[in-house]
């Protein structure tokens, strides 16, 4: 169920500045066939996120076709250069994405995995500044004991869909994917080593500081 009256979401969204051509053909492609994006509300604060952190190291857990790593790329871009890390499981995904973001002249700070995303983010070299986490959400609390060894301190930990079309209120909701969030909301906020916020924009995003 939309959590934010249309009225609202429509006024957020028409808030943000006019995208490039080929990222409103992937926000109509989204809305013609129903697949997940973070939209131009939520991809928006990424950006100005991205932007006030002075990242230019971002890796994604989970990617879609490019939508959200356009945002990335973009900031990182103009913070000075650095590298996305794209991952999805699909080959026909990646393929796209490589195509929406060459479009867009971003793909020479992205770097594509096809694979597992915690394994992926396991695997990478370094540490990174933004994190961002949009995987299964049964696999949220998996992903959070990785995603704090692989944060630098002072670094960003960004995730989608913190209240999960309100399935989260259900106490009858005992999903593994509805579990998944409330377990990983709990971690964070009971962790010291976080200092964190649900901002409730489009499906909720978790914003949380790495102390």
């Amino acid at each position: 169920m939309p959590l934010l009256a249309p009225k609202v979401a429509t006024y957020l969204d028409g808030l943000v500045p006019q995208r490039a051509p080929r990222l409103a053909e992937l926000e109509a492609e989204a809305r013609r066939s129903d697949f997940p994006i973070i939209g131009p509300a939520t991809g928006q604060l990424c950006y100005l996120l991205t932007r006030l952190s002075g990242a230019r190291h971002v890796f994604e857990l989970g990617s879609g076709f490019g939508y959200s790593t356009a945002w990335f790329a973009r900031a990182v871009e103009e913070n000075g250069g650095g590298t996305v890390h794209h991952v999805v499981w699909d080959e026909d995904l990646s393929r796209a994405a490589r195509q929406h973001l060459s479009a867009l002249g971003l793909a020479d700070v992205v770097r594509f995995h096809t694979g597992e995303a915690i394994t992926a983010l396991t695997r990478a070299s370094g540490r990174f500044d933004i994190i961002f986490n949009d995987i299964d959400k049964q696999d949220y609390p998996k992903a959070l004991r990785v995603i704090a060894r692989k944060l630098k301190p002072g670094g960003l930990l960004l995730a989608d869909n913190m209240l999960w079309s309100g399935r989260i209120f259900d106490g009858r909701d005992r999903s593994a994917a509805t579990r998944g969030i409330r377990e990983f909301t709990r971690r964070v906020q009971a962790d010291p080593r976080w200092i964190s916020s649900v901002i409730p924009i489009r499906d909720g995003l978790l914003v949380a500081y790495r102390a």
